[in-house]
């Protein structure tokens, strides 16, 4: 008889894309601006769960930037859903993270230019 507690499945690697834009007006950019990122966001969000790939994870405003975040098993899976909508998004410069495997980890990331 085995027993289950000893037979968990390996926890799935949590890779990451970590999109960043720079963005114009004040701190948070101008109202526009985050109008249009929240659209993206949703948008980018539902492609996400319906391929399966992860989730979107919210977004942080400062600095005059914005960054998107989204974490799954696969980040080239992930930003292969995510790159029609970001790079739809206007602001620039911009550029995308992709991030193998927990910040902790010393992970092996590579940059995009958008």
């Amino acid at each position: 008889m085995q027993d289950a507690l000893f037979n968990l499945p390996d926890e799935a690697p949590e890779h990451a894309v970590i999109a960043r834009f720079q963005l114009g007006g004040d701190d948070f950019g101008e109202a526009d601006q985050r109008s249009l990122v929240f659209a993206a966001e949703r948008s980018i969000g539902a492609a996400v769960a319906a391929a399966g790939v992860g989730e979107v994870d919210g977004n942080e405003f400062g600095g005059g930037e914005v960054v998107i975040y989204a974490y799954g098993s696969d980040a080239e899976d992930l930003f292969r859903v995510m790159e029609p909508g970001l790079r739809a998004l206007p602001f620039r410069p911009a550029h995308v993270v992709l991030r193998y495997g927990k910040p902790a980890d010393d992970s092996v990331s590579e940059r995009v230019e958008l």
